[in-house]
């Protein structure tokens, strides 16, 4: 398993390639993405988190912000180049760039959502998730699973 934090770059690794959507919330949502760089360690995959090291919060999110820029492009082509997606909405956080990204990727057929009860707009996640029928699990455990399945069949769509 190789993790590659945003904003480094990605090129050339080899191996199917995840990417960690959902919350952050400007660094105050759980750090999920350890469990799940540590649940896959013994993966041959290419783990691609938006979690930067370094983040500011007060950043300006505008053009004219290069950093923000950056991680933005970043993710947005992490998110095109992954072979799978999988997104978790996390109980008491917002994740409002994550609903955007689950709009844009939603009929990727890439898309693997964790969204437990307690997330603030769990009812439109799920009408988006059974309108699209992207698979959807009700624990970061389970969509670990499922998420792991994919990988090791070679990506895609896994079944409920």
């Amino acid at each position: 398993m190789i993790e590659v934090l945003a904003p480094r770059p990605f090129d050339g690794l080899a191996g199917p390639k995840l990417f960690l959507a959902g919350s952050i919330d400007n660094g105050q949502a759980e750090l999920w993405q350890a469990r799940v760089a540590e649940e896959l360690a013994d993966l041959e995959v290419v783990i691609l988190n938006p979690r930067r090291e370094r983040w500011e919060p007060g950043w300006a999110q505008s053009l004219e912000n290069p950093s923000f820029v950056e991680q933005v492009l970043w993710e947005l082509r992490g998110l095109e180049e992954a072979d799978v997606i999988l997104m978790y909405f996390a109980p008491g956080s917002k994740a409002p760039i994550s609903l955007l990204e689950l709009g844009l990727f939603g009929r990727s057929g890439k898309m693997h959502v964790v969204c437990p009860e307690g997330f603030w707009r769990k009812g439109n996640v799920d009408v988006v998730c059974e309108r699209y029928a992207i698979p959807r699990y009700a624990s970061l455990a389970e969509g670990l699973r499922a998420v792991r399945g994919a990988l090791l069949r070679g990506c895609g769509d896994s079944t409920r």
